[in-house]
């Protein structure tokens, strides 16, 4: 028998094995009967803002090779190192350059990227508060005393 008589048999014997139907994959719902894919509270927005912010004041003081061992000019040691190196002739100064140049430019993106992170989850944390009181606030009457479920009811229809 060959390669390929074999192979035929095999998937034909696969096939035969095989039920025809649909059959869709999907996850069981969780817990208490939801079947959301995504919870976030309050606390889980909280806490990843605050990582965002310690990342943020870790990779400023770590990441900055421009300006670490800077001179009175202000040139950081790898700065002062590429041009000592160009002034000898020495490509690698140029390369050193134009590695710090880039290094500098994505560190200031991520930085971005993280106080973006933590100054949205700050202001969704706020404006969500806000939105709350208000809620609150519309479904009450003038006396303070909470809104009928009727009167709920009304609103939703």
């Amino acid at each position: 028998m060959t390669f390929d008589e074999e192979w035929t048999g095999l998937v034909s014997a696969a096939r035969e094995r095989q039920q025809v139907g649909v059959r869709l994959n999907q996850a069981a719902p969780g817990p208490g009967g939801s079947d959301h894919d995504l919870v976030v509270t309050q606390d889980d927005l909280g806490a990843v803002g605050s990582e965002a912010f310690r990342l943020h004041g870790r990779l400023r003081k770590g990441a900055d090779i421009a300006g670490a061992g800077g001179d009175k000019g202000g040139a950081g040691s790898t700065a002062q190192a590429a041009k000592e190196l160009s002034s000898h002739n020495m490509t690698m100064g140029g390369e050193l350059s134009t590695t710090l140049s880039i290094w500098d430019s994505q560190v200031k993106t991520v930085l971005q990227m993280c106080a973006h992170i933590s100054n949205h989850l700050d202001y969704s944390k706020k404006s969500h508060a806000r939105n709350e009181e208000r809620i609150e606030a519309s479904m009450r009457h003038r006396d303070g005393s909470a809104m009928s479920v009727s009167e709920i009811s009304r609103y939703v229809k």
